[in-house]
């Protein structure tokens, strides 16, 4: 059954809560917010998988929400625990002009970083009247929206939301040859350049799409589509050749993943 929908009551303080990996940015967040006397922070949170606890448990009126965080990014947030769960959604993000128009096109508020004070009061401002006066319809079917246009209603993600030459856009997963393990990174090799993300590789494996991608070692996931060959090693294991002539190992531990079409390995 679906949580109730929250509501506001007007004689009480807006239950706020700020979800970004970023020390600075949470800390600029909260020193904002202080000013604010209609507003009580409930809770900050680091990651994806804390907020969705986070927000699960305490139905926030008001919750900030960076999109790049690990575990899960903010999109998968709000898929996770539903549009239902927040009244009012302010994004904090380092996307690029491109990617921002999503936003602008749905009418939904966010803050570039860094941002500025008269910035953020301009958001919080138009978050207040949301929460005040506006039904809740609207926002909702406006925020579903922009979850669809992103990735769609397939259980497998077909975007991830990578950081690179300073900015942040969306990087579609078939356009990824190869990941492997980069300590507590993940490096997405794709074409001739590269990408780390804070990711686990057990988490993004149950993201993407097995009929897609291939766990062949515990350190490397493989784009099926980018195989070229297979060549037998010593003790089991076996050599996987991609396209562009990448050599990479599938150990014995991982055969019986191989995808039926794939074939059999003796």
């Amino acid at each position: 059954m679906s949580p109730p929908s929250p509501t506001r009551v007007t004689n009480q303080k807006i239950r706020t809560l700020i979800a970004d990996d970023e020390p600075l940015a949470r800390d600029k967040i909260r020193m904002f917010l202080q000013r604010d006397p209609e507003i009580e922070i409930i809770g900050e949170c680091v990651d994806g998988v804390h907020a969705v606890a986070s927000i699960e448990e305490s139905n926030p009126d008001l919750l900030f929400l960076d999109i790049q965080m690990p575990g899960k990014d903010g999109f998968e947030v709000l898929r996770t625990v539903g549009v239902d769960r927040v009244a009012a959604v302010i994004f904090v993000t380092a996307y690029d002009e491109h990617a921002l128009r999503a936003f602008e096109y749905h009418a939904l508020d966010y803050l570039l970083k860094p941002f500025a004070a008269n910035r953020f009061q301009d958001a919080l401002t138009r978050a207040k009247s949301q929460l005040l006066s506006e039904p809740a319809e609207p926002f909702k079917k406006q925020l579903m929206t922009l979850l669809g246009s992103v990735d769609g209603d397939s259980r497998y993600i077909k975007r991830l939301v990578v950081k690179t030459g300073g900015r942040i856009v969306f990087l579609k997963v078939e356009e990824i040859d190869w990941i492997e393990a980069a300590g507590n990174y993940l490096t997405l090799h794709v074409g001739t350049a590269s990408h780390l993300i804070r990711e686990t590789m057990n988490d993004l494996e149950s993201r993407l799409d097995p009929a897609q991608f291939l766990r062949i070692h515990r350190s490397t996931i493989v784009n099926i589509d980018r195989i070229k060959e297979m060549q037998p090693l010593f003790h089991g294991d076996f050599t996987v050749m991609l396209m562009n002539n990448t050599r990479l190992m599938l150990s014995r531990n991982y055969k019986s993943r191989l995808p039926r079409h794939l074939g059999k390995l003796s």
